[in-house]
């Protein structure tokens, strides 16, 4: 840590202490990395290709008390997530907090197209949650009440944040990480519902061929800085909004 309350080198029981969860009510984190050009993807489209271990000892970090890891229905076609399973290492704490014994991963698809097959379905410690239009196509939500996952729908085509959100609070899934995309970072933030920014700055250019493009905000969001640590060139920074 170069800037913050504990400076100094931090083991991975530090990290996790650096990022902690308020104890009631609500909290959503928005968590992303950037390259120095702003790009949220490498080359091959994927973000692990612009992160790192270190990246990834923060990223691991902020989900291991987590309720719930709130992802859109591209990042994870895209990314290939897998199984989001409980940790020994964490089970006497989280049973401590009411907690369950892993996050429930919650997606956010109106045309409920996902790898339903996938070890992320199937290998689970928690079903899935899955956030979908009211009225899906056919045949995509017949496929998908055959999958291991919780399907709730909205009351139109849209899924609006606020729904997404109230949603995974009334199931008592609180302490929420928003990982992505880069469209739901932005109708989340734009909904006034971020409480905390975690952005790792990776020190590479990639371009900007795989950009995705934005509606863009109506005005600037500010939070303040709570701190930066830094490993092989990295900067992980912790923001809060005021």
């Amino acid at each position: 840590m170069i800037y913050g309350p504990d400076r100094g080198e931090l083991d991975d029981e530090a990290v996790l202490a650096a990022y902690p969860w308020p104890q009631e009510g609500r909290w959503v984190r928005a968590m992303m990395v950037t390259t120095l050009d702003g790009a949220s993807a490498g080359p091959d489209g994927l973000s692990g290709s612009i992160s790192s271990e270190v990246d990834k000892a923060v990223f691991n970090a902020v989900r291991r008390h987590a309720d719930a890891v709130l992802v859109g229905a591209g990042t994870i076609r895209a990314e290939g997530y897998g199984a989001m399973k409980a940790k020994p290492a964490d089970a006497d704490a989280r049973a401590a907090q009411g907690q369950a014994p892993a996050p429930v991963i919650a997606i956010v698809s109106p045309s409920l197209d996902l790898p339903w097959d996938s070890a992320l379905f199937t290998d689970s410690t928690e079903p899935p949650l899955v956030l979908t239009a009211a009225e899906p196509d056919a045949d995509a939500l017949d496929r998908a009440r055959q999958a291991r996952a919780t399907l709730v729908h909205a009351a139109g085509d849209d899924l609006p944040p606020d729904f997404v959100v109230d949603t995974l609070v009334s199931r008592g899934l609180r302490r929420i990480v928003c990982e992505g995309g880069p469209r739901l970072l932005e109708a989340v933030t734009r909904a006034g519902l971020v409480d905390e920014a975690d952005i790792t700055v990776s020190p590479l250019f990639a371009g900007l061929a795989h950009a995705t493009r934005t509606e863009g905000l109506e005005k600037v969001v500010g939070f303040g800085l709570e701190h930066v640590l830094t490993a092989e060139g990295f900067l992980m920074c912790r923001y809060v909004r005021g």
